[in-house]
């Protein structure tokens, strides 16, 4: 019987042992269609790979995973923090089991996207809400039929390459029609994990920066008793948020009603709720509603505070009000995240600038989200990005790099001033993987220079984000030996978050992470790389060093050493605790080693330590901290 499996890759995580939200959605409800369109009864065999192994599962042994029983084909949803990787997994699935088709759909796959139309490994491209599109593109697979022509499909032709896209499709289908995937058992209910909703496709707003305007120009409902009878089934089935993904959530029909029948399935709260408002015509009954239903944090776009700007945006809107709007929300204890874009079409860094101001004297820059402004595929300012004058980088995350008033520096300038004069970091900073005992799949490597016999564990395939220590009384003089060990890491899984942690016996020369660095740079790019290079970061492929416990090193290459690159010394808590205040700053960062903490100390620590100078080699202590302290991840236990 022919196999459906359907593939949704996670968004890079900083660190490997954060709480991760991730949840393929998008491949359950293509699940959902193929029952839908009764492909089930003519004998298509369906599964969605899960989360579990989606989260965990290195390239090779993911491409091993999806590959196994041959399945005849094989849907992937592209997203911009995954199409590359999805891409290389397709091509490995199909060196596995060539007669497998591919096909791709999502938000990336746009006919004005040459970036992704461009890339081989699929057979199949498909654009827009591929519900009711799904169902007859698998219908005419399953008859051997060709599948060019359908509405929103583009076929691969040999040698020809990829063909034209099919009319536009309408997305007017009810919501009703496709009932959610969690209640098919295609997507499971996980408590630590966000569960995602959508009670409404299509947006009122025309936000020329949006994809919702282009990609469904329609308002369709799901209406308020199956909207709150959805939440209310999902709260039995054990989750604790719900994210609605409704692209405005107080601009759907029945806005009121449905805030109450929440209340009404959800009296105690005991699912938190999160939905992206607009401030315009949110009154105080609205923020009581709201709270009533248990809507713990909002999202809401101040974008700019140049009313022209807004208005060339096609944004509307009134800073004031969403001032106003935000206190009202407050005031019900609904937590906020306010948006503030950097470089959009007539916007200045003074504007910009503005716009911080404002956030400082309306006490809303503790919930500030200020970002550069990406060009995403299918909005209409991609479209009319030449005549603006906006230049964009034409891989994910697609972000602005010119416009008429920023240049490069500009942007980069006003992001950092933003951040000095917020108090804070505005995205989440790439944590060291320094845990000591791998897990399954094995997430820690350690290789002896000294010893070539161990070069061979670094060719292992592995989890999405691994470790890898290189040990040895001279590392510059085994660098060949640990360039071989990179290279092996990198090609088992290219597309692998990976921390090279040098563990050395004795002083190295600092050349020798010029050597390291050169290397990480030339490996396979993609949007994890690219995440943070606005701040000369590499999100995916990093570098640290590791000072054994019982080693002295000379205080003036330590330093030297701490220009350089991030340095942690091995500690107990006692000795991390007594210089908490230092760790980080005066003193290296601590990975400490105990394998039980005293209450106290781990209190000293949270209280008084930097807490991204603060690892741990227990892995138990290492996620507490992480999801706990430094709350990466949307849900955490």
């Amino acid at each position: 019987m022919p196999r459906l499996r359907l593939v949704q890759l996670p968004i890079p995580q900083p660190a490997a042992l954060a709480a991760t939200g991730n949840v393929p959605l998008a491949a359950g409800c293509l699940g959902v269609s193929a029952r839908v369109h009764g492909l089930g009864a003519r004998g298509l065999l369906l599964d969605v790979v899960p989360p579990a192994i989606t989260d965990s599962y290195g390239d090779t042994l993911l491409a091993d995973h999806i590959a196994r029983d041959e399945p005849e084909f094989l849907g992937l949803s592209l997203y911009l923090w995954n199409v590359e990787r999805s891409l290389h997994l397709a091509r490995e699935v199909k060196r596995r089991s060539p007669r497998t088709k591919v096909l791709i759909g999502g938000p990336e796959v746009s006919s004005d996207n040459p970036f992704v139309l461009s890339q081989t490994g699929f057979d199949i491209a498909v654009t827009g809400e591929a519900e009711d599109t799904f169902g007859q593109v698998m219908d005419r697979l399953l008859d051997q039929r060709d599948v060019a022509g359908l509405p929103g499909v583009a076929v691969r032709k040999g040698l020809l390459g990829l063909g034209p896209f099919g009319p536009a499709p309408s997305a007017g289908f009810a919501l009703t029609e496709y009932p959610s995937p969690y209640l098919e058992d295609l997507v499971p209910v996980e408590s630590f994990r966000s569960t995602y909703i959508e009670t409404v496709r299509g947006c009122r707003s025309h936000c020329t920066y949006c994809f919702y305007p282009r990609s469904s120009n329609v308002l369709r409902v799901l209406d308020v008793p199956r909207s709150a009878a959805l939440v209310g089934s999902l709260r039995e089935r054990g989750a604790r948020e719900v994210v609605f993904l409704d692209p405005t959530f107080n601009h759907r029909p029945d806005f009121e009603p449905l805030l109450a029948a929440l209340a009404e399935v959800n009296p105690d709260r005991s699912v938190s709720c999160f939905a992206e408002v607009r401030a315009e015509g949110l009154t105080a009954e609205h923020a009581r509603g709201l709270a009533r239903a248990g809507f713990t944090k909002l999202e809401m776009g101040l974008q700019s505070v140049n009313r022209e700007t807004l208005k060339r945006v096609k944004r509307g809107g009134s800073p004031e009000k969403v001032a106003a709007a935000a206190k009202m929300l407050r005031d019900q204890g609904i937590d906020l995240l306010v948006d503030l874009i950097i470089g959009l079409p007539g916007d200045s860094p003074d504007d910009v600038s503005r716009g911080i101001d404002f956030l400082l004297e309306h006490d809303l820059h503790e919930h500030a989200q200020v970002f550069v402004l990406s060009l995403l595929p299918g909005t209409a300012m991609r479209a009319t990005a030449e005549a603006d004058g906006v230049e964009y980088e034409r891989a994910p995350p697609y972000r602005v790099t010119r416009t008429a008033k920023f240049d490069t520096d500009a942007l980069r300038s006003s992001l950092f001033d933003a951040e000095e004069r917020l108090g804070r970091r505005l995205d989440e900073l790439p944590r060291p993987h320094l845990v000591s005992t791998p897990a399954s799949p094995q997430d820690v490597f350690v290789v002896n220079l000294d010893r070539s016999d161990t070069l061979a564990r670094a060719a292992a395939p592995g989890a999405q984000h691994c470790a890898l220590w290189l040990e040895g009384k001279d590392l510059f003089a085994r660098r060949e030996l640990a360039l071989s060990a990179l290279e092996a890491r990198l090609a088992v899984d290219p597309y692998a978050t990976l921390d090279v942690v040098l563990a050395p016996e004795q002083p190295f020369p600092l050349d020798l992470l010029d050597v390291l660095r050169a290397r990480l740079a030339r490996a396979t790019p993609s949007y994890a790389s690219r995440a943070l290079a606005l701040r000369g970061e590499d999100m995916q492929r990093r570098l640290c060093v590791v000072l054994r416990a019982g080693l002295v090193f000379p205080s003036d290459w330590r330093s030297a050493l701490r220009d350089e690159v991030s340095v942690y010394r091995e500690q107990s808590a006692r000795e991390a605790a007594d210089h908490a205040e230092q760790l980080g700053d005066t003193l290296e960062g601590a990975r400490i080693v105990d394998r039980q903490i005293e209450r106290r100390l781990w209190t000293k620590l949270v209280q008084c330590a930097d807490s991204a100078a603060v690892t741990f080699a227990e892995r138990e202590h290492e996620v507490a901290w992480a999801q706990r302290i430094l709350r990466y991840g949307d849900v955490v236990s």
